[in-house]
């Protein structure tokens, strides 16, 4: 867990948690490791940017993985910028510390015979880079790192659970900034997977740092491809703050994981990979958009761009999530939120657990 932080003169750090159900066996040590999910999922979500800065991360990142024996590689700007990880680069680019980064941790069982990948947004600050967020929007951009603190709290689950699997976690960490040499609206990037992206929109970096990172992950042929992102405010607009828009390549695991949602109270919400909408993402100089006009279907053409990225062979399903609750509920505090947390465990431990 992460160190407590005194931020003001009231403040009662945590001293105990105290978990209700049985003691005996599995149960319990399972109900342990969810608490334990969510509250690194949390705690690392509410720090503030000024402490958790893509390099901070990769260090909170590094005690995670020596804590729990994960092995870890590192692949900064410069391996990334010979990796052709080019629309990664370019969001990186504007920060002046250059300390972005794609963390890939694994975990492997010594039974093990599949691997499945997860892939988590972890942009720490977004400013909206040129295309500037208004004060309103950037006020909660520190939690646009929420989909990478949930991947780090699934793979903590799986690690507690010994889940007989391979599981690949790829944290892309960077900061969205507004410098001088930022990427700009216009720009054409070459990606990992070959494509040519023309920037439409400097504010849709998550689909950008996500789409090299999901190519990576599926360069390893795995059985499964989950992503957890803070991707689209068309979202909320659409699902409010409760619920994760849910999109999936393969209507088998998407019924899967709609019932391991409605079976741990973790509820989702499926929204379709419309190919018409493919139209909206046409460029006239490059292979795709990243941001189509017309503000019409945001989630959905989002979600399009980054099947581009996934194998089609790959069952891959897509989380697009505020990864934040702002209001406080019985049990749900106000702030930071591992939504479709539990669905997506519940899920991989039916699939591997046998």
């Amino acid at each position: 867990m992460l160190p407590e932080r005194k931020r003001k003169a009231s403040h009662k750090p945590l001293k105990e948690i105290h978990l209700y159900g049985t003691r005996d066996g599995d149960d319990f040590a399972e109900l342990r490791a969810r608490a334990e999910g969510n509250i690194l999922c949390r705690e690392l979500t509410m720090l503030p940017p000024n402490e958790l800065t893509p390099g901070q991360y990769r260090a909170r990142i590094k005690e995670l993985a020596k804590e729990h024996g994960w092995r870890r590689e590192e692949f900064d700007y410069s391996q990334l910028k010979k990796m052709g990880a080019g629309a990664f680069c370019a969001v990186a680019q504007g920060s002046e510390t250059r300390d972005a980064a794609i963390v890939h941790l694994s975990y492997t069982h010594s039974r093990a015979k599949r691997t499945a990948a997860v892939v988590g947004k972890g942009i720490c600050f977004d400013t909206g880079g040129l295309d500037i967020k208004p004060g309103s929007a950037m006020a909660l951009m520190k939690k646009d790192m929420g989909g990478a603190a949930a991947a780090l709290a699934f793979a903590l689950l799986v690690m507690r659970a010994k889940l007989p699997v391979r599981l690949r976690v790829l944290i892309p960490a960077a900061e969205n900034s507004i410098a001088g040499n930022a990427f700009r609206p216009g720009d054409v990037l070459r990606t990992r997977k070959g494509l040519f992206v023309e920037i439409g929109n400097t504010d849709a970096e998550g689909r950008l740092v996500l789409g090299d990172a999901l190519a990576r992950a599926c360069e390893e042929q795995p059985v499964l491809v989950l992503d957890f992102a803070t991707l689209t405010g068309a979202a909320r607009v659409a699902l409010g703050p409760d619920l994760p828009a849910l999109f999936a390549n393969d209507e088998a695991l998407a019924g899967d994981i709609a019932a391991t949602a409605d079976a741990v109270a973790d509820p989702l919400w499926r929204l379709p990979l419309w190919q018409p909408y493919n139209d909206m993402l046409k460029s006239d100089v490059a292979d795709i958009n990243n941001a189509p006009g017309g503000g019409f279907a945001g989630t959905i053409t989002a979600a399009l761009f980054l099947e581009r990225f996934v194998s089609p062979s790959i069952p891959w399903a897509h989380l697009d999530t505020f990864a934040w609750r702002p209001t406080a509920k019985p049990g749900r505090p106000k702030g930071g939120d591992a939504l479709g947390l539990r669905a997506a465990w519940e899920l991989l431990r039916r699939r591997f657990a046998n």
